[in-house]
């Protein structure tokens, strides 16, 4: 799928370009999501990693879901996402990619 492979004209769902970060993505039916590392928080003791996973379906990136490696934290849904059927599976997938990122 190669999200990273697009350019500059490839942009998050933040505005930012789709090759800063980029782990990976994956595909569930029309579903394309696409992770993204935001980087650590340096004021948080300890440093905390934060994800940035965008969902697109034909109608532009938008945010799926933000969470962080810190176990104790929630993942954040989108209005549209919260509650899915899909979201243990989709959080199954982005900590397979933060695992072994698909950054080559």
């Amino acid at each position: 799928m190669g999200s990273a492979d697009e350019g500059p004209y490839n942009l998050r769902s933040d505005g930012k370009p789709g090759v800063d970060g980029y782990l990976g993505d994956f595909q569930r039916g029309p579903a394309v999501f696409t992770l993204y590392s935001l980087g650590s928080q340096p004021a948080q003791s300890p440093r905390v990693i934060e994800y940035l996973l965008d969902v697109e379906d034909g109608a532009g990136p938008r945010e799926c879901c933000r969470f962080t490696d810190d176990p104790d934290d929630v993942a954040e849904w989108s209005p549209t996402w919260l509650g899915d059927p899909w979201c243990g599976w989709i959080l199954e997938r982005c900590n397979a990619l933060i695992d072994n990122p698909d950054t080559d």
